[in-house]
């Protein structure tokens, strides 16, 4: 497998200065197995002509290693992926993010990770996983297997339903990530009877190669700020008010004037949108 090099970073600008954790760990690079066709990162990586989805970079665990014990923080917060999925599927071969958790567990470094895929919640992970370190955001933007299929290769929704469940059940600080959300995408009453306290909605936001790759209807983007078409605000507030089924909720935002609204108007922690438990 290809050696992924460009594996760490801190992000910058309006990103950097508004994320709570902007410091991205990510164990494969270049391409992403699960290939979504509304992914952000794909666009980017197509874009700047780096993309494989067929044969993801791996990263070289010992420069991981380096990176972790000389440049992270003990203490801090790292995400787990920030360009692909840290659990794509060429995870079960080479099991960098499995060797990675235990490097971050050894150096007390804690970690969010942010997935598509169940593997997480298998017996292999449970055990490595500290759930004092570790916050987990498992992803769904359909809650049909059918549909979902039609524009993501990552596990079905309902393997990661199940998922989400059986971590709240063990305890860990885990969310629903409603990401990208799109409204005539979910069955609501799935969504809103998904044992979890926590939801976590990132609404959809599209570009030029993002409408090549997922045909859907563009109309109701009709804000456009940072190169990508938005929902503007009242409509994102209309379709919030689906969402009743959580103890919890919180809005990642893109959107500069938006992201106040929620952090003032909206968000369980104002301060930190991901709403990650703190473990003092």
């Amino acid at each position: 497998m290809t050696e992924f090099k460009s594996y760490y970073k801190t992000a910058s600008g309006n990103e950097g200065r508004r994320c709570y954790y902007p410091t991205r760990l990510d164990t494969y690079g270049r391409g992403c197995q699960h290939n979504c066709a509304y992914c952000y990162a794909k666009s980017l990586l197509i874009f700047r002509k780096n993309w494989n989805n067929k044969t993801p970079a791996a990263a070289n665990m010992k420069e991981i290693e380096k990176t972790i014990v000389e440049t992270i923080p003990t203490g801090s917060t790292v995400r787990l992926g920030g360009m692909t999925d840290c659990f794509q599927p060429v995870e079960k071969e080479v099991q960098n993010t499995y060797n990675t958790i235990k490097l971050l567990n050894k150096y007390n470094i804690n970690y969010l990770i942010v997935t598509k895929s169940d593997l997480v919640a298998t017996n292999k992970y449970l055990k490595v996983l500290d759930d004092k370190k570790a916050h987990i955001q498992i992803s769904i933007t359909s809650t049909n297997d059918k549909l979902a299929e039609k524009y993501e290769q990552a596990a079905a929704t309902s393997k990661r339903i199940k998922a989400i469940e059986k971590l709240q059940e063990l305890g860990f600080d885990i969310s629903v990530r409603l990401s990208p959300y799109i409204e005539n995408f979910v069955e609501f009453d799935k969504l809103n009877n998904i044992k979890c306290d926590k939801i976590l909605i990132e609404f959809f936001r599209g570009n030029g190669i993002i409408k090549k790759m997922f045909p859907i209807n563009y109309k109701k983007l009709t804000f456009s700020e940072g190169g990508y078409w938005h929902y503007p605000l009242q409509q994102k507030i209309r379709m919030l008010k689906h969402i009743t089924g959580f103890k919890e909720k919180s809005v990642c935002e893109d959107v500069e004037r938006h992201y106040y609204f929620w952090k003032l108007h909206y968000n369980s922690n104002p301060d930190d949108c991901c709403n990650l438990r703190r473990n003092e």
